[in-house]
């Protein structure tokens, strides 16, 4: 696996290349903008440039890609949280494929208005169906959509694989859609993964549901919080309920030797010395 860390893009979107060089990433996730707005400041061809010179310059880092502002919601029943959603959406798709980026990761979205008698389904067909205009709208675009698996917390969807199934078979440019699994939202949705036997299991699951055709990224995190808890946590590797052994059944699968592992586990705001500390524990369980 291709393990490396989400990076901060503070001083200058090519910085997170910089960072994830200096500490040994393989790669990298970034936000494009800010997580927590949902306007952006428009990408300058300066910043395009030295972005993409300094990717050039820093060739062992593939693939890099953006994870969606944590405000999108294409599953919403309030219209105008829909509107701001999809005119966000739209705006990471623009600033990915500008950048070059080879995926985007979305968190799938939430079903709002259950007092108004909203389902999960309803929410999963509105997520499909909003993918479908933005695909439309950007089919020249070259970057994958990779839809994250959820813990379930609240009213989010995509905690089960079957919905991710559901949005996907309802997609209809499929060369546009995939699946970014994260180990602690696997884990905290109550799939076990914790022997090697619940671990082919889950991934038996996994392909007779999502197929495996349709996985692109891993999140790397362990779970501050027990199997099927529905809360996402994370922390670091081999301090949380999930444990060292078993992120080392997923170092050490050869299916999976040339995808992305990414970390997004607690950060120290001065330096990188936490991720520094989690890819050596990572690391350490890769069999030679």
């Amino acid at each position: 696996m291709r393990i490396g860390a989400h990076m901060s893009i503070a001083g200058g979107i090519f910085k997170a290349i910089e960072r994830g060089n200096e500490i040994d990433c393989e790669s990298i996730q970034i936000f494009t903008k800010s997580n927590r707005q949902w306007a952006a400041k428009p990408l300058t061809d300066d910043d395009l440039n030295t972005f993409k010179e300094t990717r050039k310059a820093t060739k062992i880092i593939w693939p890099i890609f953006s994870h969606t502002s944590y405000l999108i919601n294409l599953g919403t029943h309030n219209p105008e949280t829909l509107q701001k959603s999809i005119d966000s959406m739209e705006i990471e798709m623009d600033r990915a494929e500008s950048l070059g980026l080879e995926y985007i990761v979305l968190h799938p979205g939430a079903a709002t208005g259950k007092e108004e008698g909203e389902t999960e389904e309803d929410a999963l067909k509105r997520i499909a169906n909003n993918l479908n205009i933005l695909f439309k709208k950007t089919s020249k675009y070259k970057s994958i959509v990779c839809l994250e698996t959820m813990a379930g917390q609240g009213n989010n969807v995509g905690y089960k694989f079957e919905h991710l199934k559901f949005i996907i078979d309802q997609i209809k440019d499929k060369n546009r859609i995939g699946v970014c699994f994260d180990t602690c939202h696997v884990f905290a949705a109550g799939y076990d993964f914790l022997n090697e036997k619940s671990y082919n299991k889950m991934w038996d699951e996994f392909d007779n549901t999502i197929g495996l055709e349709n996985l692109f990224v891993f999140h790397l995190n362990d779970s501050e919080n027990e199997l099927g808890s529905r809360v996402d946590r994370h922390t670091h590797i081999g301090q949380g309920k999930i444990g060292k052994k078993a992120f080392g059944f997923f170092l050490n699968d050869e299916r999976f030797k040339d995808y992305p592992g990414i970390l997004e586990t607690p950060k120290n705001s001065k330096d990188t010395a936490n991720d520094i500390m989690n890819l050596k524990v990572l690391r350490s369980l890769i069999s030679n």
